[in-house]
């Protein structure tokens, strides 16, 4: 059979193989797709191209290896006990963490450690590492990977990776040079690598650990949460005392809009299995941004704009043909899906009728009671429309430079279908989307900089809020806005804790009963220019505080869908997708769910009032 198969078929065959071997799990799916990604156990690497050169196919075994090595060396239970809830600290925190598995890798299988720098290589040139010409132009997170990989893996870096390397490279030598000896020694322990980290973690700033650790260690094992107390002249002689000065705290900390700590369900039992160094350095960690309110430096060059404000007519009109193109692909799949939508959702509004009256419609199924017996009265019978709460979709799409490709163009679509859909069934649907004017700043970091850098500034970047179809438009007028997203240059950076709010008060302005917001996002927030000079997790902490006023204090009810992103630790109700082929059908299953849990609040309500009847 193998012989009927194409160089290409088989090379996938192949490949798919060798990654369940390496990673000693036969239950690994690969697919091919635009870009690689991995969720879970399924794996997607990049379509090999018809006539593959020994280089491509080293680049594609080395994206292969990569994953599979990760599978075979990372355990993410341990990953998420230890990895810090900053974004920045985060990245970093990720890119020690895959050089370490390579490293196992390579020193294990000298094929994968061929494929990995072939990969690594290609890698290095999509990243333009040799244009960069300035220490802004490589992130924190990159240039510490370069350097763990140097040091780790011990190999020559490519002139590129060198050049970009060099404007960090003695920063970085004099922060964490030293820690390299243990990280090195503790390669092969993925706890032990991680406690080596801590160390690493503080030197290049990116949290405290707390400066009274050695005298915490002098605290009875019985009571490690009063490790967590930030008043040391409260100290309580039980656990149940202790405990409770823990919830007060957190209760404070909410008050003051500070960050949930990350994976709060699982809060319960993996705290208590924590030493307490550990509890330290999370608490840290996500302290830093929690001290401080979220602010915003200005607010005079943000925009809430429409779509067709932002192009001309004519491109406007040669990106919707764009989208149209791209739909009819995909029309016969995702129509379906909305056709299936269609009928649940009018479903629910179907006649009822009430019999036996004594006026309303002549029943003509009944007219033979008449005829058997001519004393019977005529029985009439009266419509009852269903109760079906007049309801507004509010869909809130990232437009960050991350979703640029496949994931912006599927976006675009599913809310082409999703509009069309809910407009046949009577519901309202708003498409707005978020990012920012500028690269690293723009205008507010220019008029921070004209003021002479106040420390904290909050926020550093203006805002782009669009509306591509406001709820009372017609989709016939709003269809053409859509192709905006396929904008060349559109997507820059993403900054969501402020587009929720957004989204979310534009709903609270309608009339309609039940307000539904669904976020459609790849990742958390990033803005350079609001990172560099406020703590790492500052966005991430308000978005975690505004997500938590919403599902808790508000009547909207929020969902989110992550592509090739764990979403899950931000909302409480969120599914994450792999790939962005998934995302039309993932929001046309979520919202039929939404629709079938107010089918059963109107039950409740209906046996609810017959009781007390």
């Amino acid at each position: 059979m193998a012989s009927d198969e194409s160089p290409v078929e088989e090379f996938r065959r192949i490949t798919a193989a060798a990654m369940r071997a390496i990673a000693e799990n036969d239950e690994i799916q690969v697919t091919f797709g635009s870009e690689a990604r991995m969720v879970g156990n399924t794996a997607r690497l990049p379509t090999p191209p018809r006539k593959m050169s020994r280089e491509d196919v080293a680049q594609l075994r080395g994206e292969a290896d990569g994953m599979a090595l990760r599978l075979r060396f990372h355990d993410d239970k341990v990953h998420r006990k230890f990895a810090p809830s900053g974004q920045e600290a985060r990245a970093v925190f990720d890119a020690f963490e895959q050089v370490r598995v390579e490293a196992l890798g390579s020193e294990e299988f000298k094929g994968c450690a061929e494929n990995l720098r072939a990969s690594f290589q290609e890698k290095c040139q999509q990243a333009g590492y040799s244009r960069v010409g300035d220490r802004e132009d490589i992130g924190l997170s990159d240039a510490v990977a370069l350097l763990t990989r140097e040091r780790l893996m011990g190999e020559e870096l490519p002139a590129s990776a060198q050049n970009a390397l060099g404007f960090w490279r003695d920063w970085l030598d004099s922060r964490i040079g030293d820690d390299f000896a243990d990280l090195r020694s503790s390669i092969g322990d993925q706890e032990e690598f991680a406690r080596a980290l801590d160390k690493v973690m503080v030197h290049l700033d990116l949290y405290d650990l707390d400066e009274e650790e050695e005298g915490d260690e002098e605290i009875s094992e019985e009571s490690p949460e009063e490790d967590e107390n930030d008043d040391s002249d409260d100290e309580s002689e039980s656990e149940d005392t202790a405990e409770s000065a823990e919830g007060d705290e957190s209760a404070e900390e909410e008050e003051e809009g500070s960050e949930q700590v990350e994976d709060d369900q699982m809060a319960g039992e993996d705290d208590s299995d924590q030493p307490d160094s550990e509890k330290r350095r999370r608490e840290s960690a996500d302290g830093d941004g929690s001290k401080a309110r979220y602010q915003v430096y200005t607010q005079d060059f943000d925009e809430e704009i429409e779509a067709a404000e932002l192009c001309e007519e004519e491109e406007l009109t040669r990106l919707r043909h764009h989208l149209d193109q791209q739909l009819s692909v995909h029309q016969g799949i995702i129509g379906r899906l909305a056709n299936r939508l269609q009928r649940r959702l009018m479903a629910k509004q179907s006649r009822s009728w009430e019999f036996d009256l004594e006026e309303g419609l002549l029943d003509a199924g009944r007219l033979a009671r008449v005829v058997v017996n001519p004393m019977h009265a005529l029985s009439y019978k009266m419509e009852h429309e269903t109760e079906f709460r007049d309801t507004v979709v509010s869909l809130l799409i990232d437009n960050s430079g991350s979703m640029r490709g496949r994931p912006i163009a599927v976006a675009a679509m599913s809310a082409d279908i999703l509009a069309r859909t809910l407009e046949r069934c009577g519901v309202k649907v708003e498409i707005l989307g978020f990012t920012t004017k500028a690269w690293k700043g723009g205008q507010s970091r220019e008029k921070w900089l004209a003021d002479g850098k106040p420390a904290s500034p909050g926020r550093l970047n203006d805002l782009r809020h669009i509306v591509y179809k406001s709820a009372d438009a017609p989709y016939r007028r709003s269809r053409k806005s859509l192709g905006l997203m396929l904008r060349e240059g559109l997507l820059k950076e993403n900054i969501d804790g402020e587009a929720l709010l957004w989204a979310h008060n534009r709903l609270m302005a309608r009339s309609e009963q039940r307000q539904i917001l669904m976020v459609i996002s790849d990742g958390a927030p990033v803005d350079d220019s609001t990172l560099s000079v406020n703590p790492g997790n500052y966005l991430e902490t308000h978005l975690r505080s505004v997500i938590d006023f919403i599902e808790t204090r508000s009547p909207a009810e929020l969902i989110a869908i992550g592509i090739g992103h764990d979403v899950t630790r931000y909302y409480r109700r969120a599914v994450t997708i792999m790939d962005a082929e998934q995302l039309g059908g993932t929001m046309m299953e979520k919202l039929a769910e939404l629709f079938e849990e107010e089918d059963e609040w109107r039950s409740r309500s209906t046996r609810q009032s017959g009781r007390a009847a």
